[in-house]
C-alpha cells in the first residue's frame, strides 16, 4: 500500500487520469444543455490533461513538486474551453501546493488539492455553482474532513471519487437549465473520470494509454529531405530549460535579455518563465546555436528539433513552414473561426490572425500565443467568437508579453463580423477602440439553426431528434423537420424586418441553392433589409443568421 506519492507515482495518475477521461470523453460530450451535436467538454479537458501529460512523458522521475509544475505547465498551455481552463488552474493550484515537495504524504496531498480550489475560483469572473468548480469543491473539502493519522492515500481517494459522484448528481438541483435539459454538468463528469482514472493506479488496474502526444509519432519520409536538398525553412526548435542556481540566479533571471537574443537568431519566439523552468520555441537555422546559449543558465529537460523544410513538404502544416517576419504595425487583429468560408471572410475584413475554432474545436492557449507572435504588433484586439474559448484567450494574454492583449469578448460569429468590420485602424487611443467594439458587439443578435441530436423539452418547445431547431443565445424558438422553414420562422421571431442588413451564413451541409432561395424569399417578404449570403462552410450550424 502506497503511504506517499512521489513523482513518478503521480506521472503515471495524471497519464491514467487523461487516458479514462480519454475513453469516456464522448459521454461527456454528450452532457450538453442544447441538444445539437456541437458538445465538446470531454474533448477540451481531455486534449487540456492530454498536454499535462506529454510534459511528462520521456523524462526522468522528479519529485512530485516538479512532477505537478510540469504537469501544470503543459496545461496552462494547452487549456481549451472553459472546462479546459478551469482543469489546467486546478492542477496549477495542485503545483502550487507541492511545490518543493519530493514526496506528499495523504495531508501534504489533501492540501494541495484544496489549493487547486483556490486557483480554480480565481480563474472565473463570476464563479456559477452547479459547475466543476462546486463538484471538486465540495469533493476535496469532504475528502480532507475524512483525513486522520490511519487514513491511506487509497482512502483518500475512494473518499474524493465517492463525493465527486454525488456532488455531480446534485448539480441540476443548482441549476436549472441542467435539470430542463435533464443531464448533469459536463465539466464536473469530466473530473469524476479523471479522479477515477488516478484512483486506478493506486489500486493496481491497467488503465490502456490513449495519450494523443504518444500517439501522434509517426513515421518520417526522409525521402523527402536529400543530400541533394536545400535548408529552406530551417529548424523547429523547442526546449524546456530548467534554470540552475549554480548558473545563473533564478529569481532574477532576465528574461527579455533572452528573448531579445532568440528574436536575432531566428524567428517565430515564443519564450516564457514558469518558476525555474522556461519553455522556448523559436525556428532557427542553427539549433545548436540556441542550444550552447541556453545551456549557460541551466539544463535541458527536453529537446525537440524538426527539419522545417522536410515538415513543408510533407504538407504538416502553413505555420510551420512560415520564416518572414510579418512588418511591425500599431494594432493587430486575431480572430477565431470554423468554416473556409467564414475564415476568408474574416481575413478578406483584414484579421492578421484567424485561428481555427469554433464549438466542438476549441482552440489551446498556446494556438493564441503563437497568433499573437506572428503578427508583431504593439497592440491585439481578439475575437474569440464563441463563449467557451474567451477564458482560452485570457490565459494566453496572461502568457504572452510582447504585445497589449485586448479581448473583444464576443460570443457568436455574429458579433464578431460586426465588431471586425467596423474596426478603425486609425484610431488612436485603444481604449477608445475597445469601448466602440463593445458597443457594436452589445448591439448584434445572432440567430442559429441546426439539427437536434436528441429529443428534448426545451423552452416550452418538444424537440425532435432529427428536427430542426432555430435559438438565439439560451432560447430555443423553433423546431421544424424543415430547414428552411426553422431558418425563415427564425427570422420572424427575431424580428428580420427591424434590421437594416442580415447576414446569411450557410454551412456545409447546405447547397447554395437553398441558402439564395431562402434570402429571395425574406427579400420579398422584408423590402427595407438587406439580406447578404455567405458560403460559410462552417460545422454544425446550418445556418448562422447575424441581424445588425
Amino acid at each position: 500500500m502506497n503511504e506517499v506519492i512521489d513523482g513518478g507515482l503521480f506521472s503515471n495518475m495524471i497519464n491514467a487520469g487523461a487516458a479514462n477521461l480519454h475513453a469516456n470523453r464522448e459521454l461527456v460530450n454528450d452532457l450538453n444543455v442544447f441538444p445539437i451535436p456541437d458538445g465538446d467538454t470531454g474533448d477540451n479537458m481531455y486534449m487540456t490533461m492530454d498536454s499535462g501529460a506529454g510534459e511528462l512523458s520521456g523524462s526522468d522521475e522528479p519529485g512530485i513538486g516538479e512532477a505537478a509544475s510540469r504537469a501544470a505547465h503543459g496545461m496552462l498551455l494547452g487549456a481549451r474551453g472553459n472546462s479546459g481552463v478551469i482543469l489546467s488552474r486546478i492542477f496549477a493550484g495542485i503545483a502550487e501546493g507541492l511545490e518543493g515537495v519530493n514526496t506528499a504524504d495523504v495531508a501534504t496531498l489533501s492540501k494541495a488539492f484544496k489549493k487547486g480550489v483556490e486557483e480554480a475560483y480565481k480563474a472565473v469572473s463570476v464563479p456559477v455553482e452547479g459547475t466543476i468548480l462546486t463538484v471538486y469543491r465540495e469533493a476535496t473539502e469532504y475528502a480532507d474532513r475524512q483525513v486522520s493519522p490511519e487514513t491511506t492515500l487509497l482512502d483518500y481517494f475512494d473518499n474524493l471519487v465517492d463525493e465527486l459522484r454525488r456532488s455531480l448528481d446534485r448539480t441540476p438541483e443548482l441549476l436549472d437549465v441542467l435539470k430542463e435539459a435533464g443531464v448533469v454538468d459536463s465539466g464536473g463528469a469530466g473530473f469524476v473520470y479523471i479522479a477515477e482514472g488516478m484512483r486506478k493506479v493506486l489500486t493496481g488496474e491497467t488503465v490502456e494509454s490513449s495519450s494523443s502526444h504518444a500517439a501522434s509519432v509517426k513515421k518520417t519520409d526522409l525521402s523527402l529531405f536529400t543530400e541533394n536538398s536545400e535548408l529552406e525553412f530551417g529548424y523547429c526548435t523547442e526546449v524546456l530549460l530548467r534554470l540552475q542556481c549554480s548558473k545563473t540566479d533564478v529569481d532574477a533571471f532576465d528574461m527579455p535579455a533572452l528573448e531579445t537574443w532568440l528574436n536575432d537568431e531566428g524567428d517565430s519566439v515564443v519564450a516564457f518563465k514558469d518558476g525555474s523552468i522556461i519553455k522556448i520555441h523559436v525556428h532557427t537555422r542553427t539549433p545548436g546555436h540556441v542550444l550552447d546559449y541556453c545551456q549557460q543558465y541551466g539544463e535541458f529537460l527536453t529537446v525537440k528539433i524538426e527539419n522545417m523544410t522536410l515538415q513543408h513538404n510533407e504538407h504538416i502544416s502553413k505555420d510551420s513552414a512560415e520564416w518572414v517576419k510579418k512588418p511591425h504595425k500599431k494594432y493587430g487583429i486575431v480572430a477565431v473561426a470554423a468554416g473556409d468560408g467564414i475564415k476568408e471572410m474574416f481575413s478578406s475584413l483584414g484579421c492578421d490572425e484567424v485561428v481555427d475554432g469554433g464549438q466542438s474545436m476549441n482552440p489551446s492557449a498556446e494556438d493564441f500565443v503563437r497568433a499573437f507572435k506572428n503578427i508583431n504588433a504593439d497592440t491585439i484586439f481578439v475575437f474569440p467568437n464563441n463563449g467557451n474559448i474567451i477564458l482560452t484567450v485570457n490565459q494566453a494574454a496572461s502568457i504572452y508579453k510582447d504585445a497589449e492583449i485586448r479581448v473583444i469578448p464576443c460570443k457568436t460569429i455574429g458579433e464578431g463580423y460586426a465588431a471586425v468590420s467596423m474596426f478603425d485602424e486609425n484610431a488612436q487611443d485603444a481604449d477608445f477602440i475597445e469601448n466602440e467594439l463593445k458597443e457594436i458587439v452589445s448591439g448584434v443578435v445572432t440567430g442559429i439553426v441546426s439539427r437536434a441530436s436528441r429529443d428534448a423539452r426545451r423552452d416550452g418547445l418538444n424537440v425532435v431528434s432529427g428536427d430542426y431547431i432555430g435559438f438565439s443565445g439560451d432560447t430555443v424558438y423553433i423546431d421544424s423537420p424543415d430547414r428552411l422553414t426553422a431558418a425563415a420562422e427564425l427570422c420572424d421571431r427575431l424580428d428580420a424586418g427591424s434590421c437594416d442588413v442580415v447576414l446569411i451564413i450557410s454551412g456545409k451541409d447546405v447547397p447554395g441553392e437553398e441558402a439564395e432561395r431562402m434570402s429571395a424569399t425574406l427579400r420579398q417578404k422584408y423590402k427595407r433589409t438587406e439580406f447578404i449570403v455567405i458560403d460559410g462552410r462552417q460545422p454544425i450550424y446550418d445556418y448562422i443568421i447575424v441581424f445588425e
